[in-house]
């Protein structure tokens, strides 16, 4: 194994949000076998903030399904914490995709008829909290955002880059133990992009770990560690 070892991290937080190990994920594409990750060995730690860029089909949505609990690896482990989620029944892998992770994607999925804060609260439906806990981290969640003042605009109202805000307090309220993004700026203006490089960079600050797929330069340029996905293999990419 050449460019697939522990790839160490400059954080100075050392706990393991995710260890993986010798993980590969293969499918099926008419009778023939594709490899989309090959042997896989990654560690990232609790409070990172990591990027991964690399070519399409490289391997880098295969990845973040891994991380998110979406599908499991064809071998190899992938622990979440204490959780080896290759291994993890679907039950359990519902339970910590509801707890413990929260996403973001290049589209903000939110339900154009609700408000921001009632978008937001779908997130939480499957936590079992009472109407005043929910009540209580929606707000938390859009005042962390910046979006206080805008909690009963309907997303027709609001720019994209605001929209997007909303879906990372939709992701960010459950207080989950990581955020996965793939693409967060990629339907947004430069301007757009920054405001939620602020917001990511914010949560870092507060010790959440994030994992950003992105094409983005301006992006990679502000994670920890920015890793290269090419070909099912994980290196590391220049500063």
């Amino acid at each position: 194994m050449t460019d697939t070892a522990i790839i160490e991290s400059d954080a100075t937080t050392t706990a393991a949000a995710y260890r993986l190990t010798g993980v590969t994920k293969d499918y099926s594409r008419g009778g023939k076998r594709v490899r989309a990750l090959a042997g896989v060995d990654l560690e990232i730690a609790v409070g990172e903030f990591v990027t991964i860029q690399g070519p399409t089909g490289g391997g880098k949505s295969t990845l973040l399904q891994l991380l998110g609990a979406l599908d499991q690896p064809t071998s190899g482990s992938v622990v979440l914490g204490e959780t080896d989620l290759a291994a993890a029944s679907a039950r359990a892998l519902g339970d910590v995709r509801a707890r413990d992770i929260g996403f973001v994607f290049q589209g903000f999925n939110l339900i154009p008829t609700l408000t921001a804060a009632e978008n937001v609260d779908m997130g939480l439906e499957p936590l079992g909290l009472d109407k005043a806990e929910r009540a209580s981290r929606v707000a938390d969640a859009l005042d962390r955002v910046g979006l206080a003042e805008r909690a009963d605009h309907r997303p027709g109202e609001l720019s994209g880059g605001q929209q997007q805000r909303v879906a990372i307090a939709r992701a960010i309220a459950k207080r989950p133990r990581v955020l996965l993004a793939d693409e967060p700026t990629g339907n947004l203006d430069e301007s757009m992009r920054d405001e939620i490089l602020r917001v990511l960079e914010g949560l870092h600050a507060d010790g959440l770990t994030l994992v950003v797929v992105t094409h983005d330069s301006a992006v990679a340029a502000r994670a920890n560690r920015r890793l290269r996905l090419a070909k099912g293999q994980v290196t590391v990419s220049s500063r």
